[in-house]
């Protein structure tokens, strides 16, 4: 917003953002008063500390789904990864809570982005589960395929959880 009130547009892409904020805070891109490129370096440190406490943030979640064997078993299952499957042990608590497959907005919402990077994945694939995916999406759009992964990635995760299984990726299609 205030670059845009000096004229400058960048399109809503961080990695923009950020080169812009350098290319003005270096020089590199003129025509501003002191005090502005003085505010826009207070910014780009702000955006350097946030990353790197963003990675910071990352890192222990990494390390906690290294150390969790509840994480590391769901983190077998195509599209949950270190982030999901931390958010689920971690609302999940105690294994015997788990009573059904359903989740809240913010696990199901991950648990359709894990399905959407699947979905991605799956043209070409022989296996059971990414012929069943591709079956689904020649007759349906796919963010119903989408939400169908999903929601079958939650009662593999239930039944995991609550029944202290493995995941067999053969098995549990």
């Amino acid at each position: 917003g205030l670059l845009g009130e000096h004229g400058v547009v960048v399109p809503r892409d961080i990695n923009r953002i950020r080169r812009t904020l350098s290319e003005i805070a270096d020089g590199r891109s003129g025509g501003f008063g002191g005090l502005f490129v003085e505010m826009l370096c207070d910014i780009r440190e702000e955006l350097a500390e946030l990353d790197a406490r963003l990675a910071g943030y990352n890192q222990r979640i990494k390390n906690l789904y290294r150390s969790n064997e509840m994480c590391q078993r769901i983190g077998q299952i195509e599209g949950i990864g270190p982030i999901t499957a931390t958010a689920l042990v971690a609302a999940v608590g105690d294994k015997s809570c788990f009573r059904n497959g359903r989740g809240d907005r913010y696990l199901r919402t991950m648990l359709i982005h894990g399905a959407r990077a699947v979905l991605g994945h799956s043209a070409g694939k022989t296996d059971t589960r990414s012929q069943w995916i591709n079956r689904m999406r020649e007759r349906r759009h796919p963010n119903v395929v989408a939400v169908a992964l999903a929601n079958k990635n939650a009662r593999i995760v239930w039944s995991l959880l609550s029944k202290d299984q493995e995941y067999s990726r053969g098995h549990m299609v």
